[in-house]
């Protein structure tokens, strides 16, 4: 008699389990998909995070252009080549 109430136990708590395990188990393509999304995402970013450094890189080669350009035309106007 004991042996089927442990039996009875066991199944009974292998069925909650399987209910309880359920909805996880169906939500998990979807967060595949989720998960799928974050990463083109930050693929995107990192292209983008190389595009900002280099544009960076060519605006400050551009401001220090700019000041030699600037150092020389103030020499200009001071009358000395």
């Amino acid at each position: 008699m004991v042996l089927w109430i442990v039996i009875g136990v066991a199944l009974f708590s292998l069925v909650v389990l399987g209910l309880a395990v359920r909805p996880v188990l169906a939500a998990v393509p979807e967060l595949h998909r989720a998960v799928r999304r974050l990463l083109l995402k930050q693929e995107a970013l990192e292209r983008l995070q190389v595009k900002a450094e280099t544009l960076q890189e060519r605006a400050l080669g551009v401001a220090e252009q700019a000041g030699r350009a600037a150092d020389q035309a103030t020499a200009i106007r001071a009358g000395r080549p």
